[in-house]
């Protein structure tokens, strides 16, 4: 990983879903803007807030996919993460992480 680049994996499925409710919502559905859930996987060596292992949440449209040994990820840079959410962070914590 180069620069400021995060390399994620995304935690579900990008097809269909379902609502609180039990009801299933197919991938064709329109929804406003939706921010999604993923893993770092990987992280270059700028990258300040985040380390392997962390949940970050991102915008799925603004993101660059690509295929290693088979299995799909997503690559970001650090300033299109909107939040960090990490077990390392104190309680009293100043804010900056979930």
């Amino acid at each position: 990983m180069l620069h400021d680049r995060v390399l994620v994996r995304q935690d579900g499925s990008e097809g269909e879903r379902r609502s609180t409710a039990g009801i299933v919502i197919p991938a064709t559905a329109s929804m406003g803007r939706r921010l999604s859930w993923a893993t770092a996987v990987g992280v270059g060596p700028n990258v300040r807030s985040i380390v392997v292992g962390d949940r970050v949440l991102f915008d799925p449209d603004d993101r660059s996919e690509v295929e290693l040994h088979g299995k799909g990820y997503v690559l970001l840079r650090e300033r299109d993460v909107h939040a960090v959410a990490a077990t390392r962070v104190e309680p009293d914590g100043t804010g900056l992480y979930l």
